[in-house]
């Protein structure tokens, strides 16, 4: 992994821990039980896909910036699917509230791309790799 990628990583992940925390907090106060369950699943999967597309770009990272492209694609592809099987799966459960799961996901998620973005931003990361043998 690139270490500005690294970078741009934990600090995405150390942003969004405390708007997971406040949405789960609100979540219990809104919906009980069920609201701190579906507030935790909802925290949960966005740091196991977001952690899971960091680790597939990595790892195809190494072998070409090709690779990495098509693995963000296949990953972002097969997340998709998982989520669309999650969903039709849980569709009527009452195990956990479904709508406080969908609102703290869409938070934590907007949270974290928003923090990748500025961080990625303020690096002074090249984006153009010189040619060392020249």
């Amino acid at each position: 992994m690139l270490a500005s990628y690294a970078v741009v990583m934990r600090r995405s992940a150390l942003i969004t821990v405390p708007a997971a925390l406040v949405m789960i907090v609100l979540s219990t106060i809104i919906g009980g039980t069920q609201g701190l369950v579906g507030a935790v699943l909802g925290a949960a999967l966005v740091a196991v896909f977001f952690g899971i597309s960091a680790l597939v770009i990595s790892w195809a990272g190494r072998r070409s910036p090709q690779a990495a492209m098509v693995a963000a694609m296949v990953t972002y592809l097969v997340k998709i699917l998982a989520l669309l099987v999650l969903v039709a799966e849980f569709a009527g459960t009452s195990a956990f509230n479904g709508k406080l799961f969908g609102l703290t996901a869409i938070v934590c998620i907007v949270v974290w791309s928003a923090a990748q973005a500025i961080t990625s931003m303020r690096l002074k990361v090249p984006y153009v790799e010189p040619d060392g043998k020249r």
